[in-house]
C-alpha cells in the first residue's frame, strides 16, 4: 500500500494504536498529522519520525472549541485531509454505579463527541473533492459490552452506529467510512490496568496474547487504502478470537 501524495490526520496519534498508525502511514509515503492532547509525546513522535512527513497539532477531544480549531488549522494549511483516522480513546475500569457524572461526561466527549465534531468539520472538504477515507477506532467493548467499562462501551457503541449511518450518507460522494474494533491491545492504557485483569484477558484470548498496536494499524491502513474502495459501513473486530461469537 502506497499513500504518497495523501494527507492523513490521526487523533490520539502520540501513543498506542494511534502512534503505530502515524508511523506506518508515514513510512508508506503519506503526509501525516498527529492530533493529540499530549504535546510532549507529540514532539517526541515528530523527532522519532526524522525525515518522514509527520507533524503535530494540538487537540482536546473533550472540548468542541479545541476540536473545531484543530480542524480549521489543518484545513487552512492543506485544504483537506484525504484520510481521517479517529483513533483516540480514553477510559478507566470501574463499576458503572461508581462512575462520577464528570467522568461519564468526559468518557462520552473524548470517545464519541470529539469524533463527531472533528469528522463534521473535516467532511465538507472531502465531499467537495468527491473522495476520502474515514476509519473510526471503536472497541469490542462497544460490540459486545465489557464489565467495568459501561460508559466507555456506550460511547464506543455510538462510534459503531455513527460509522454505519455516515457511510450511508456519504457513499454518494465516494467517501468510505469503516470501523475497527480492537480487543485488548498492548498499549500504555492497557499496561496501566491491574495485573489480575491483564492475566484474565490473556486466559480468555484464544491466541493467549494481546494484540500489538501495529496489528491494529495494519487493519486501519487497509481501510484507508484503495484496496477497500468497495467496502463501507463495515465493522472489523481485531481481538485474537476473544469475541468472535459476539
Amino acid at each position: 500500500m502506497n499513500f504518497t501524495g495523501k494527507t492523513a490526520l490521526i487523533t490520539g496519534g502520540a501513543s498506542g494504536i494511534g502512534r503505530a498508525t502515524v508511523m506506518e502511514f508515514a513510512r508508506r509515503g503519506a503526509r501525516v498529522i498527529c492530533a493529540d492532547i499530549d504535546a510532549a509525546k507529540g514532539a517526541d513522535l515528530v523527532k522519532e519520525a526524522g525525515n518522514l512527513a509527520v507533524e503535530f497539532v494540538a487537540i482536546d477531544l473533550a472540548d468542541p472549541v479545541s476540536v473545531r480549531r484543530c480542524a480549521a488549522e489543518v484545513l487552512d494549511r492543506y485544504g483537506r485531509v484525504d484520510i481521517l483516522v479517529n483513533a483516540a480513546g480514553w477510559n478507566d475500569i470501574q463499576p458503572f454505579l461508581q462512575n462520577a457524572p464528570d467522568y461519564m461526561d468526559r468518557v462520552l466527549a473524548v470517545n464519541l463527541g470529539g469524533l463527531l465534531h472533528l469528522t463534521q468539520a473535516l467532511l465538507p472538504a472531502m465531499v467537495a473533492a468527491s473522495k476520502g477515507k474515514i476509519v473510526n477506532v471503536s472497541s469490542d467493548a462497544g460490540r459486545v459490552g465489557s464489565s467495568g467499562e459501561t460508559a466507555y462501551a456506550a460511547a464506543k457503541g455510538g462510534v459503531i452506529a455513527f460509522t454505519k449511518s455516515l457511510a450511508r450518507e456519504v457513499a454518494r460522494y465516494s467517501i468510505n467510512v469503516n470501523c475497527v474494533c480492537p480487543g485488548p491491545t498492548d498499549t500504555p492504557m492497557l499496561q496501566s490496568r491491574p495485573e489480575k485483569l491483564k492475566e484474565a484477558f490473556i486466559r480468555a484470548i484464544p491466541f493467549r496474547r494481546f494484540a500489538k498496536p501495529q496489528e491494529i494499524a495494519d487493519a486501519i491502513l487497509f481501510f484507508a487504502s484503495s484496496r477497500s474502495d468497495y467496502i463501507t459501513g463495515q465493522v472489523l473486530s481485531i481481538s485474537g478470537g476473544l469475541t468472535f461469537a459476539g
